[in-house]
């Protein structure tokens, strides 16, 4: 029993990082007023990134992790183009992007297919318990995030963008340039989630490596209510049902496809809970809205 559950927990833990560091990205973003619907495509193009600098003649893990987390804010930046400085539509640009991210790193990728990674980001030895230096990063930064958003006059003034865009630029505060930034941070945290991927859980890069995490992170998002330090919870909770999936799927007469939907329907399942109990009122007031100086 208790090798099932340090599998479980270790497995967990792995699928969860990767929903714990895009869906941080997004609490960044949302909490400013920035809904973010291109992670999926931020956390794909990450990946293709951080694998070919990994798989380049001499290449540095932690340099292909920072070429991840460029390529994720990269990006983001046309996001941030589109909807903080044109002012369009924030669900129709999240959409454009995770499309654009996806398929332009399944055109690119072609040719790294099939191609191993022999030296993946090694995992670290805590105690006995084995785990990625991603996972404790990931860990770290929720806290360090919460801390940030909570307790700093920084994160304090993101927050004040989020709620009330007018009054924050009253008291002198440059929406565009503090939005503009939450969206960059964003999507580097997206691309670190791909660099994940490719570095350390799969050491490999195959189309539709992320496989709708970047999706199930943002509504994970909503389901902790854009707290950071919920948001571990939420991984965990959705890491041990991917771990189910697999587990479940030599076991059962089941059709191994219902096992695959598991976790998307419960999405599904969750966010309609959160709407019944009204958890969108956690929402910043100003999510999902352009701002336009002198507007009220």
């Amino acid at each position: 029993m208790d090798n099932v559950f340090v599998e479980a927990l270790v497995r967990a833990l792995a699928v969860g990082t990767p929903l714990l560091l895009a869906s941080l990205g997004a609490i960044l973003n949302e909490r400013g007023g920035v809904v973010n619907l291109g992670v999926e495509g931020m956390m794909a193009v990450g990946a293709l990134a951080a694998f070919a600098v990994a798989v380049a003649p001499g290449g540095n893990l932690w340099l292909a992790v920072l070429a991840a987390a460029a390529a994720g804010a990269l990006l983001a930046a046309l996001h941030a183009l589109a909807t903080v400085t044109l002012r369009a539509n924030q669900f129709v640009s999240g959409l454009a992007l995770a499309l654009l991210g996806t398929g332009a790193a399944g055109l690119l990728g072609k040719r790294y297919e099939g191609a191993p990674l022999f030296n993946k980001v090694p995992d670290w030895n805590l105690g006995g318990f084995v785990i990625s230096p991603f996972t404790v990063f990931a860990l770290l930064l929720a806290g360090a995030l919460a801390f940030y958003l909570n307790s700093t006059r920084s994160g304090l003034t993101l927050r004040s963008v989020g709620e009330n865009p007018a009054a924050a630029d009253v008291l002198g505060v440059n929406v565009g340039r503090v939005r503009t930034l939450a969206v960059l941070a964003g999507g580097a945290l997206a691309g670190v989630a791909g660099a994940f991927l490719a570095l350390s859980y799969r050491a490999s890069w195959a189309d539709n490596m992320t496989a709708g995490l970047g999706w199930i992170a943002v509504a994970l998002v909503i389901f902790v209510g854009w707290r950071p330090l919920r948001a571990i919870l939420g991984a965990l909770f959705f890491g041990v049902l991917y771990y189910l999936q697999f587990r479940l799927q030599g076991n059962s007469p089941i059709p191994t496809e219902v096992f695959s939907a598991m976790p998307f329907v419960l999405v599904l399942v969750v966010l309609a809970l959160a709407g019944l109990r009204g958890q969108q009122g956690d929402a910043p007031a100003g999510l999902g809205r352009a701002y336009m100086r002198g507007e009220r």
